[in-house]
This record gives structure tokens, sequence and C-alpha cells, in this order.
């Protein structure tokens, strides 16, 4: 019911879905561009149009009551941005335990413009042997979904340029706060 009141949704605002063949069982999705609020609203009618079973990271300030437990049952996963404590490792034993988790993370961290990506996706797809799933919202284009499944090969700079390249005509709605893709870290 949801996945047909969403695609109607989206339809209705004149938005269009997209995804490539062969979604794998397990992935780490990535979302860029992140430029605003109404990314989130986009990408979860997505992610229910496309009936994606899918966690998601965000900060922990968001999971305040009274939204807090609504965000957990939608698969939020709170992180506090300010202190490293073993994430990544967290990430990769809950891909060891789980046969069918897919985990949405922002490599950017936030909306605001920084000054490149951070690796922490890469760095649990990479541990977990996960391939890494190139989601986005376009507002140029009115499109969201998945731009391609990529299979990472161990070489962080040609593995980022190869993403860099299926994001590179893709527009958020500040294009102006997209961060450049580069490793930040």
């Amino acid at each position: 019911m949801l996945k047909i009141l969403s695609c109607r949704l989206l339809a209705l605002l004149g938005w269009t879905l997209s995804e490539p063949p062969g979604r794998p069982a397990r992935a780490v999705l990535i979302g860029y561009p992140h430029t605003s609020n109404w990314d989130a609203f986009y990408a979860l009618l997505g992610k229910l149009a496309l009936g994606l079973d899918a966690r998601w990271v965000a900060k922990e300030s968001l999971f305040r009551w009274p939204f807090g437990g609504l965000l957990r049952r939608l698969g939020g996963i709170p992180v506090n941005r300010r202190v490293r404590q073993g994430f990544v490792a967290e990430m990769v034993a809950q891909f060891a335990a789980d046969p069918r988790l897919l985990l949405v993370v922002a490599p950017e961290g936030t909306r605001r413009l920084t000054r490149g990506w951070k690796s922490g996706f890469y760095r649990i797809a990479l541990a977990a042997d996960v391939p890494v799933a190139l989601g986005f919202v376009d507002y140029a284009r009115r499109e969201a979904g998945i731009l391609a499944y990529v299979t990472l090969s161990a070489n962080p700079a040609s593995d980022l340029a190869a993403i860099a390249r299926h994001y590179a005509d893709r527009r958020g709605k500040h294009p102006d706060l997209a961060s450049p893709i580069h490793w930040l870290d």
C-alpha cells in the first residue's frame, strides 16, 4: 500500500524513479548530492516506491522526542558525528549479521558545503564486501533513485573517480552546497 501511495505521490509531484537492474541483497547506498532538508522527503518516497528495505544513518539530534521513535521505526540509526566511536566496525558487524542489509549513508555527512567526502561508507563497503549503490535526488530532472551498483576495487582514487563520473550531471536542490567528490579524510 505504501509503495503504491509513494509512487502516486511522486508522479503527482512530477518526479520519476530510476533503478538499474540487478539490485543486490546487501549494499551501502550513498545519497548524493545532499543539499536540502527536502532530500529526505524525496528519498523516503523513493525508498518506499522502490520497495527498499533500508536502514539509514543520521545525526543523533534528529532522534529526540517527539520524532525519535518514528525515525527509528523507519530505519534510522542515530550517529554522534562529534565523537569517533567505532561506527565503521559496528556497521560491518551488522552486515555480517544481516544477509539483506541496505545501509544508506550521506558521504558528505551534512547538507552544508564541505571540502570533500568522508570515507566511512567506503570503508564499510570494503570491509563488509558489499557493493555501493549510488542513490540520488536530482532536482533539475525531478528524478530520484539509484544510478548504479558499484563493486569497489580497493583502489580508493579510481573507485571515487568512477563514482564521480556517475554523479557528474546530477544536481541537488542547492547545487552550490554540493561538496566536491574527493576524499576529505
